[in-house]
C-alpha cells in the first residue's frame, strides 16, 4: 500500500454497501488459483488481508454466501444483497480475518499486491511485473510478512481463540 494512506473507502457497485479500512492491510495477495479464477470469472483476484474489526461499515451489510472450496474448508464470500458484488471473503472460517477485494476500493490503485500466489495455475498470457514476489502455491506468512503484520495476525488469532473458549 502506498504510504500516507490511512483510511481507504470502498463498497459495492450499486453503493448500498460502503466500508472504510481503518488500518493498512496485513498483506495483499494476487491469487491465480483455479478456485479464484472460477469464482471471479477472471484470471486472478487481488485480496487485501485485514482484521474484521478494522473494517468500519458505513452503510448496508454484505451477506455471506457459502461456496465450495477445493480444500474442503469453509469459504464464505460476502456480497451486496442487491447488486451481488463480492466485497470480501472469509477463507477457512477465520471470522476475525477478511480478504477484501481490492477492486471494491474507491481507489484500487492505492494497494498493490505484495505477492502473487498459486502461479502454477496462472493463465499463460498473464505477465507478472518484473521483480514481483511470486510462489507456485501458498507460502509461510511468517517468512515474508512485515513483523508488524505478523504481530497483528498473532493478536487476532489469539483473541479469536480466547473468544471460542469463553
Amino acid at each position: 500500500m502506498q504510504s500516507g494512506r490511512q483510511f481507504l473507502l470502498g463498497g459495492c457497485f450499486c453503493g448500498k454497501v460502503r466500508y472504510r479500512l481503518t488500518d493498512r492491510p496485513l498483506f495483499t495477495h494476487c491469487c491465480h488459483c483455479r478456485e479464484c479464477q472460477s469464482l471471479t470469472g477472471s484470471a486472478f483476484v487481488i485480496n487485501a488481508l485485514i482484521e474484521a474489526d478494522r473494517i468500519e461499515m458505513l452503510c448496508g451489510a454484505p451477506v455471506a454466501v457459502r461456496v465450495p472450496s477445493t480444500s474442503g474448508a469453509p469459504h464464505d464470500v460476502y456480497r451486496c444483497p442487491d447488486c451481488q458484488t463480492a466485497v470480501w471473503s472469509d477463507y477457512g472460517a477465520r471470522g476475525w480475518l477478511r480478504f477484501v477485494r481490492v477492486g471494491t476500493l474507491d481507489e484500487p490503485s492505492a494497494i498493490t499486491p505484495d505477492i502473487h500466489i498459486y502461479t502454477r495455475s496462472k493463465l499463460p498470457w498473464v505477465r507478472l511485473p518484473e521483480g514481483a514476489m511470486a510462489v507456485e502455491e501458498y507460502y509461510d506468512p511468517r517468512s515474508l510478512w512485515p513483523a508488524e503484520s505478523v504481530a497483528r495476525y498473532d493478536a487476532g488469532h489469539r483473541a479469536a481463540a480466547i473468544a471460542l473458549e469463553g
